[in-house]
């Protein structure tokens, strides 16, 4: 299978025509994945637009490909979210990094009460980018068409704001439901939110604010799960409910 490179400033493409690569994708090409001439590749806007073609020329800041195949693919519905508290260490990043490669289609940072890791000032700006990194780069391993939207930093007032008009499930080890238990309609538009907590768990106020914006609290199974697992386990469970898998 070819590998799957990032180019998001082109929306069209042609049978025959040429699809360029440069910077860091067509470093990438030539200097980490040792491609060369001939070689077959895939490209995608992150849009849904997918190309595939043969390597014509290999450049470390420039690669060019002959596209051979144009396929368009339909954006998931409904979309899932992941809601994922700040953690520390990695744990956060590992999360949404697995989450990503299990087709998660926006990931939503919440500055949870019991963070540890705290984003403010320049460490926000730092983290989003840090995560629309990680973001890519599992898009681009786990060959996807679209590419999973970063939102900005939420506090817990703005994620009961988007509960209204979404599907929001919050992951909590106490709850009386279980995801699997949970009924599904997937014609009502709405996104499907799943809220992970932080490693000391989701405060009482913030479970009683999502609550009163329409959130169910879900369990998985009887074991507790760390914040870099959870919503990945969840995100599993929701895909094979609504027929993704």
């Amino acid at each position: 299978m070819a590998n799957l490179y990032l180019r998001e400033d082109f929306d069209d493409a042609v049978v025959g025509g040429d699809i360029v690569l440069e910077g860091a994708e067509a470093k990438h090409v030539v200097s980490v994945s040792r491609t060369r001439v001939g070689d077959a590749l895939r490209v995608t806007n992150g849009s849904g637009l997918v190309v595939d073609g043969a390597v014509q020329s290999a450049e470390p800041s420039r690669v060019v490909v002959r596209v051979d195949a144009v396929t368009r693919v339909e954006r998931p519905h409904p979309r899932i979210v992941l809601v994922q508290a700040l953690a520390k260490g990695d744990r956060d990043e590992l999360a949404v990094q697995a989450a990503v490669e299990l087709g998660v289609d926006e990931v939503v940072p919440w500055q949870a009460s019991r963070s540890v890791s705290r984003w403010q000032g320049d460490k926000a700006l730092k983290g989003v980018q840090r995560w629309r990194t990680i973001v890519r780069e599992a898009t681009k391993q786990s060959m996807r068409a679209w590419l999973p939207d970063v939102a900005e930093p939420a506090t817990t007032a703005q994620l009961a704001e988007r509960g209204s008009g979404s599907r929001m499930l919050v992951l909590e080890p106490g709850a009386d439901a279980p995801l699997t238990g949970i009924g599904w309609s997937v014609d009502d538009g709405r996104d499907l939110v799943v809220v992970v907590g932080p490693e000391g768990g989701i405060a009482p106020e913030e479970s009683a604010r999502l609550a009163s914006a329409s959130a169910t609290s879900v369990r998985l199974g009887d074991s507790v799960l760390r914040t870099s697992s959870a919503g990945p386990a969840a995100i599993a469970v929701l895909n094979a409910a609504i027929g993704r898998w």
